[in-house]
C-alpha cells in the first residue's frame, strides 16, 4: 500500500498568534509550499463528528478570508457531486457561492480605491 503524507508547519509570534504557515507533501515533491490560511475538516469516525483546524496568518487581509471561504465551499459542493452525486445539495451550495460572491463584491464596489 502507498502512503503519502501532508505536513504543516505553523510559526507563532510571543502571543501564539500564526506569523507563517508552511506545508510539504509527499505527493507534491521536495519544496516547501507557503499559505496565508488553511481550513482543514476531519470527519471523526469514532464521534461520528467533524474536527476542524482554522488557522490564518496575519498577513491575511480580511477580504482574501472571505474570497478563501466562499473558494472553499465552492469545492465543498463540487466534492459532493463525487462523494454522493446529490446534485440538489450542490446546486444549493453553489447558488450560495454566487450570492455570497456578489455580496463580497458590492462590498468591494463601495471601498474607495
Amino acid at each position: 500500500m502507498k502512503k503519502s503524507e501532508i505536513r504543516f508547519s505553523i510559526a507563532l509570534d510571543d502571543q501564539k498568534v500564526p506569523e507563517a504557515i508552511s506545508w510539504t507533501a509527499t505527493d507534491a515533491g521536495p519544496d516547501i509550499h507557503f499559505a496565508k490560511a488553511i481550513n482543514i475538516a476531519l470527519w471523526d469516525r469514532d464521534e461520528r463528528g467533524t474536527m476542524k483546524i482554522d488557522l490564518w496568518t496575519k498577513e491575511m487581509p480580511v477580504d482574501e478570508m472571505k474570497r478563501f471561504y466562499v473558494d472553499t465551499m465552492g469545492a465543498m459542493a463540487e466534492s459532493i457531486i463525487t462523494a454522493t452525486n446529490d446534485s440538489v445539495m450542490a446546486t444549493k451550495m453553489r447558488n450560495l457561492c454566487r450570492e455570497l460572491m456578489d455580496h463580497i463584491e458590492e462590498e468591494e464596489s463601495k471601498q474607495p480605491r
